[in-house]
């Protein structure tokens, strides 16, 4: 299903995955400073119009690159610093940011687990998930969207392999 084919007024809160749902996903790879990350094309144009539907929008975010040493949380957050700035100069926002840098998979902040859900849920007690929708390219956002108990839509991906773009259906 992509987004365009899903009626978003039923919600009111917006969950993104990062990689490969806002920028472009780096096949076998992290990135790992801001010369790396790019938006997937129409993103930044997408996000004046979804926020003026959605009360509140996050990203959750696997960040396992952390945990393996391959870069810092100071070059997540420099990443992180860049990308909510160029979304507020396209007029859009982010309201919060939640990752998992842990490497071990029964973690429960990591997805498919619903950790970062529970923390966005402390943080913002207004947010329900009968009104909660997560938009993902992977299995894995899938996943954590079936244990939040929120809707999910998948999204085409667009992928970055040897200096070419490829779209990858999901």
């Amino acid at each position: 299903m992509k987004l365009s084919e899903i009626d978003i007024e039923p919600y009111d809160t917006l969950l993104l995955d990062r990689d490969g749902t806002l920028n472009v996903h780096l096949v076998g790879d992290y990135v790992k400073r801001w010369s790396e990350f790019e938006f997937i094309p129409g993103v930044l144009e997408a996000m004046p119009a979804l926020a003026s539907h959605f009360r509140h929008i996050f990203v959750v975010t696997n960040q396992r690159g952390i945990g393996r040493g391959i870069y810092s949380e100071a070059d997540f957050e420099t990443i992180t610093s860049q990308m909510l700035q160029a979304i507020s100069d396209a007029g859009g926002r982010i309201d919060g940011v939640y990752h998992c840098s842990s490497v071990d998979e029964s973690d429960s902040r990591r997805k498919p687990q619903r950790g970062m859900f529970d923390e966005i849920r402390r943080d913002y007690p207004d947010v329900e998930p009968a009104k909660t929708l997560m938009v993902g390219d992977g299995d894995v956002d899938m996943e954590f969207a079936r244990n939040c108990g929120i809707a999910f839509c998948r999204v085409d991906s667009l992928k970055k392999e040897n200096g070419a773009y490829k779209w990858i259906k999901a």
